[in-house]
């Protein structure tokens, strides 16, 4: 189970990590997990020029962005507009 999974991989860290941890945990570069902060993909503080994350807060965030199977998502539909002269 996937929660299990990412319990285990945190399982070892304190309740705040830094970027340079995360980055590590999670197999990427200390920038890529900068971006994710900004961008606000995962959840963190920032304390003047330093970040921290909060584990569990991670944990929720990487939980609720796990892939899911085909056909389980959303349904996106594009329409073509009228071409010009229709």
């Amino acid at each position: 189970m996937a929660g299990d999974a990412l319990d285990q991989l945190f399982e070892q860290d304190p309740p705040t990590l830094g970027p340079a941890e995360v980055a590590e945990r999670l197999n990427t570069t200390t920038r890529t997990v900068y971006t994710w902060l900004r961008e606000g993909i995962i959840p963190g503080y920032k304390v003047g020029t330093s970040w921290f994350i909060i584990r569990d807060e991670l944990k929720e965030a990487l939980r609720s962005g796990a892939n899911t199977r085909r056909g389980t998502g959303p349904v996106v539909v594009i329409e073509q507009g009228e071409a010009e002269g229709d």
